[in-house]
């Protein structure tokens, strides 16, 4: 209910909830109190197929009883626990708070697992096998959904098993972008190159700085234009991993190749989010993560340790 800026919701649910309770409880009491005139045989004169007699029998006590406990159980249960709108109930129990408590109770029991872990340097844990069977398994639950179960990634999600990096691939920068996530933008710049020829000159220019196939009379048309991209990618388009500005030298293609994929980069932009870990994942965690990380790409580096 805190997602709404007025409390009518809240009060909308709390009424209703507790209007059926009481409805609940009233029909209960003049359902007891409702007296039905028998015949002489015990029976209300209501009879189906013939021989199937109603009789007019009272309600079972017991079975009055436990509606009446249901209901207390109810008004009970909403004095408690979370029920009636925004009311957080006596005992402040929230899903939440329930879900942090099973977590640092899990966290607990497996520090002593990280503990050995906590002195040595990402690369001696890259090399060691336990560790890496445990960063698998972190990154198979955290990180595979966008990267791939390989870590080779996918169109617009960074392979992680090769040494292209948009940000930088040291132990430190990979802590950093897991701990604090990354937010990369590349604005619109249709509009600050010129005409939709001059886009596709531009494109024709940045396929020729990876070497690519591309037409190079249109290409040196397009170097000129490449100004505008120069201050994020630098004048020779090697990229600034300051700024998560990929270099255009090196034909790794993050969100596809060729003309039509650089043309429309250029003209729409694209702005591409990594979630940060940190509130997810202990410190001890992210340490063993990013030895798990920096060795895909150093497998022989961290084999070697």
């Amino acid at each position: 209910m805190s997602d709404f800026t007025s409390n009518f919701w809240s009060l909308y649910v709390a009424g209703i909830t507790v209007v059926g309770i009481i409805a609940c409880l009233l029909l209960l009491i003049i359902t007891a109190r409702k007296k039905v005139e028998a015949t002489a045989d015990n029976t209300t004169g209501h009879v189906w197929d013939g021989d199937l007699t109603e009789m007019n029998n009272p309600m079972p006590r017991w079975w009055m009883w436990l509606f009446v406990i249901t209901i207390v159980f109810a008004l009970g249960y909403l004095a408690l626990y979370p029920g009636l709108g925004n009311f957080a109930g006596k005992l402040g129990w929230s899903q939440v708070g329930e879900y942090q408590r099973e977590m640092d109770k899990g966290n607990a029991e497996i520090e002593p697992v990280y503990a050995r872990f906590a002195a040595m340097k990402t690369e001696e844990i890259a090399g060691d096998p336990q560790a890496m069977a445990i960063g698998e398994r972190l990154f198979m639950n955290n990180c595979a959904q966008c990267h791939g179960s390989d870590a080779r990634g996918s169109k617009g999600f960074p392979n992680l098993t090769d040494n292209d990096w948009l940000y930088g691939g040291s132990p430190a920068k990979i802590s950093e972008t897991l701990h604090q996530g990354r937010v990369g933008v590349m604005p619109p710049m249709g509009a600050a190159v010129g005409t939709g020829e001059d886009v596709r000159n531009l494109a024709q220019y940045v396929l020729s700085l990876s070497g690519s196939p591309h037409d190079s009379l249109r290409a040196s048309l397009g170097k000129p234009l490449f100004a505008a991209c120069a201050a994020c990618h630098g004048p020779d388009g090697k990229g600034n991993q300051d700024m998560g500005a990929p270099n255009l030298t090196d034909d790794t293609w993050l969100h596809g190749w060729g003309e039509a994929a650089i043309t429309a980069m250029i003209n729409n932009g694209k702005t591409n989010e990594m979630p940060a870990q940190a509130g997810k994942l202990t410190e001890a965690q992210l340490n063993v993560l990013t030895a798990y990380v920096w060795g895909l790409s150093h497998k022989a580096g961290a084999a070697a340790r």
